[in-house]
């Protein structure tokens, strides 16, 4: 009697969320033409489809497969750059999988894109480590999928939060952290560590809960413009990117008026690559040679193997599995180029660099999962 009520619960829950599912994607108004930066590849096909985390909140994303494909595939979901959105470089990241026989899932995270969640552009470590584990259980449903090899990359912001979500996440069989930014670092620490100390966090923190009763919904972040000529050449490239045909997107906080000011509070309250060192599955943190981003990537690779790192207060133990972290760094490339594979001249003309080594990229997945 038990065990039918429960199947009958269970049915019943199953078809409520199919309903609702429907009802999100009217509700989000999903575009269904092609909106990318780049071009769609002839090697893959394409989907708009949602999921949902634990917090109630629905996601959009775009599900890539490889053309004739059969039976179950390994899967790998993309999220990134922090303030962008999947028209961007986690799409690219996604297709190029695809084209290299992973099922590639691109999500925009919550509040984010064509994602749920009000106020919009908002963050949280919290809300966003569970983006990722949420696109974990997506892909693990679906029938075309190995839910026994799923891995995970994430770009620029979201490569921290990748780290973060393999940490917490033993289903993650493979992490790639590309470009990667520790939002939790650099919102409490300023650029290279500059503002850590008492004094500088608490005149921002002061700053902060005065705009929470002055203007909570102002919005600050994006990518400076016009941009000034003294500007650093990281925010050059940053401008080049995003504010240009290259990788301008109408959806995208970077590309506009950024996120919301209050909106990154609490990672400057938090350290959340504290237990990476604990991370048992297969990481390669990707980096470029002259990316201003680069010390976070190489501290996060010597913390996550050493349990010490320029940077990291605490000490952790060593790995017990350092022997599938790897850290490449990429011969002469800027943080954007790992964004797109960088151009020889601005606004995306000229000849592409090809900065970002898809085929290795391939590799770590298919030999890790």
């Amino acid at each position: 009697m038990m065990a039918m009520l429960l199947g009958g619960m269970l049915v019943a829950c199953t078809d409520k969320k199919q309903t609702t599912d429907n009802d999100m994607e009217q509700k989000l108004q999903l575009t269904q033409e092609w909106d990318k930066v780049f071009p769609l590849s002839e090697k893959v096909n394409h989907k708009k489809v949602t999921f949902e985390t634990q917090y109630g909140l629905t996601l959009a994303a775009d599900l890539y497969t490889p053309k004739d494909a059969q039976g179950k595939l390994a899967a790998i979901a993309v999220s990134g750059p922090f303030g962008a959105t999947k028209e961007q470089s986690s799409g690219l990241y996604a297709m190029r999988m695809a084209e290299r026989g992973f099922v590639a899932l691109a999500f925009d995270p919550s509040y984010t894109g064509e994602s749920s969640g009000e106020p919009r552009r908002t963050a949280s470590p919290d809300i966003n480590t569970e983006d990722f584990m949420a696109a974990v259980d997506f892909l693990s449903m679906q029938d075309n999928v190995d839910a026994e090899k799923i891995g995970i990359i994430g770009i620029c912001g979201w490569g921290g939060i990748a780290l973060n979500a393999a940490a917490a996440d033993t289903r993650i069989k493979a992490t790639v952290a590309s470009t990667m930014y520790d939002m939790t670092r650099v919102s409490g620490n300023g650029y290279y560590d500059s503002e850590d100390k008492e004094e500088s966090r608490h005149a921002a923190r002061e700053v902060l809960s005065k705009q929470r009763l002055s203007d909570p919904k102002a919005m600050a972040g994006g990518v400076i413009d016009p941009l000034p000529d003294d500007a650093p050449q990281f925010v050059k490239d940053y401008y080049d990117y995003y504010k240009t045909e290259r990788g301008y997107h109408a959806r995208s906080g970077n590309s506009n008026d950024g996120w919301r000011t209050i909106g990154t509070q609490a990672y400057a309250n938090s350290r959340f690559l504290y237990y990476i060192n604990e991370i048992r599955s297969a990481v390669l943190v990707m980096h470029g040679e002259k990316a201003h981003s680069r010390y976070f990537g190489e501290a996060a690779y010597h913390y996550m193997v050493d349990g010490k790192a320029k940077g990291y207060k605490f000490v952790g133990e060593p790995n017990p599995n350092p022997e599938n972290k790897q850290l490449l760094i990429i011969p002469g490339a800027s943080h954007c180029d790992l964004y797109d594979g960088g151009y020889t001249e601005l606004v995306g003309k000229g000849e592409p660099k090809n900065m970002i080594p898809w085929d290795k990229l391939a590799d770590f997945f298919a030999h890790n999962l």
